[in-house]
């Protein structure tokens, strides 16, 4: 765990304030609906119906959100995701989520197997926690399986081991979520000395949250969900806290914290009555795929819904997506949308910003095509100006490279997608997806401002037949994705 604290910095203690149960600051002791009640007291009456919507457009928001809720949570709590590093975020997370779990909450973590790089030991000791339950979804690369087993999966069962679990979704007491796509490490909050992405979140309270857990449900209780205690051979019967032990002497240090991490900590109810104040009530609907999704066919739940909103549009599509894969006949469609007077503009990732090449490979590939369809098409700068704006601004990311990771889609300013769904074959026939459709101009417009914003000059390069700007990347880079371009491997990426 040393590693650790030589990475931890001075604005990281945001994460450890916000996360943990450190008694920097007293708190009432109120649920999450008690909450409600007292600040906004027509919102239980509205959360029976309706759904109250606030778009997290900075990682700074996110975090605090998350944390505010693990704070108050008082009877579950269930959250699932692709990624979960063992970084700062990562790991005061996980102490957030036991600090629940020893006043009394239900915990369960369901976390996808692929990139998971935690130590055995320590998902062995979280899971000890009587009121934490930790499973891994595809165990079939990292936890529990040994090298020979990994190879066997490579070579004789490839597709059930390249199906990933993309979800990304947080439960709170069963009454408030958050999806979207942001996983659980420093990048996706902007805390990141190296790289950080320009993501999107959608907090949600009331009814849509019931459909959430029924799908968070639906995988904990799936086959290809199963217990640390069924992977990792027992730990020993003396629980080992250490880990726990360092965080909290770390966070309880007063020397640790500028006065101005203090600040934005204690300002956080402050901020979350804002939030509530300028919550949307509206219909939501919530789409997902079930457990297990391999298919070579198309017309699977959240890709094929994403299908008839974009079949639906009658004036304007907005897309944002990190990588630009189309899937068979995705082109086709959209050009048929502009020949019908529908303007079609997209942002996706430049060969700079991007942080798979390998899936920049496929829409390379793509790229003259898209245009031809009548696509204004746009990449992200990796200098992006927009940075300064979502990044709280610290001694050790003032330089980092920004990269775009929102998925996002406005369809003639009236109807919205949120959610970790990527414009690639991989989320629409490998990976299961998650997300939210909303019809409600106001929502519609603030986000489509915003990805406007990201098309700016500024931000985003306007991509033609005459220019790109690959070749302001390193010649390294351009050779990689050109080696890539050889292989085939689209409907992989």
């Amino acid at each position: 765990m040393n590693r650790i604290w030589y990475r931890v910095t001075i604005i990281l203690t945001i994460g450890v304030l916000a996360f943990g149960s450190m008694n920097v600051r007293a708190q009432p002791a109120s649920t999450l609906l008690d909450w409600l009640s007292a600040y906004c007291p027509d919102c239980l009456s509205k959360s029976s119906r309706r759904t109250g919507v606030y778009v997290l457009e900075s990682g700074e928001n996110a975090l605090l959100a998350r944390a505010w809720l693990t704070e108050r949570a008082q009877a579950t709590i269930d959250v699932q995701y692709f990624i979960w590093e063992p970084d700062n975020i990562g790991i005061l997370a996980a102490e957030a989520l036991l600090a629940a779990a020893d006043r009394g909450v239900r915990v369960r973590v369901l976390v996808d197997d692929f990139l998971l790089e935690t130590e055995n030991r320590i998902l062995a000791n979280i899971n000890q926690h009587p009121n934490v339950e930790l499973r891994i979804y595809n165990p079939k690369h990292h936890v529990g399986v040994s090298v020979i087993e990994r190879v066997y999966y490579l070579f004789f069962d490839f597709k059930s081991f390249n199906q990933r679990m993309h979800d990304k979704v947080a439960i709170f007491d069963d009454h408030v979520s958050i999806t979207g796509g942001r996983n659980m490490a420093d990048e996706y909050f902007d805390y990141d000395s190296v790289y950080n992405f320009r993501d999107r979140d959608v907090l949600l309270a009331g009814s849509v949250t019931d459909k959430v857990k029924e799908n968070f449900d639906e995988f904990w209780n799936s086959s290809l969900a199963l217990s640390i205690d069924a992977l990792v051979e027992p730990s020993p019967a003396e629980r080992d806290e250490s880990f726990r032990l360092e965080l909290q002497a770390y966070a309880n240090n007063p020397s640790n914290f500028d006065p101005k991490v203090r600040e934005r900590i204690a300002d956080v109810s402050t901020r979350i009555q804002a939030v509530v104040d300028d919550m949307v009530w509206t219909d939501v609907e919530f789409i997902n795929d079930a457990p297990g999704k391999v298919s070579t066919s198309l017309d699977l739940k959240t890709y094929g819904r994403l299908v008839e909103e974009v079949s639906a549009a009658q004036r304007s599509i907005l897309i944002e997506t990190p990588y630009l894969i189309f899937p068979e006949d995705g082109i086709a469609l959209l050009a048929k949308k502009v020949t019908e007077g529908v303007r079609v503009k997209v942002v996706t990732n430049s060969m700079l910003s991007t942080d798979n090449p390998m899936a920049f490979s496929g829409y390379q590939q793509q790229r003259a095509s898209i245009i031809e369809a009548g696509i204004e098409l746009f990449e992200f700068r990796h200098d992006a100006s927009i940075r300064d704006e979502i990044i709280t601004q610290t001694p050790t990311n003032t330089h980092a490279t920004i990269s775009l990771h929102a998925k996002s889609m406005v369809v003639d300013g009236a109807r919205l997608f949120i959610g970790s769904f990527n414009l690639d074959p991989r989320s629409a026939q490998l990976n299961t997806e998650v997300g939210v459709l909303i019809e409600n101009p106001t929502l519609a417009k603030a986000l489509s401002r915003q990805i406007e914003k990201d098309m700016l000059p500024e931000n985003s390069w306007a991509i033609s037949q005459q220019f790109n700007p690959d070749h302001l990347a390193s010649w390294q880079k351009n050779v990689e994705i050109w080696f890539y371009g050889l292989l085939p491997i689209t409907s992989l990426l």
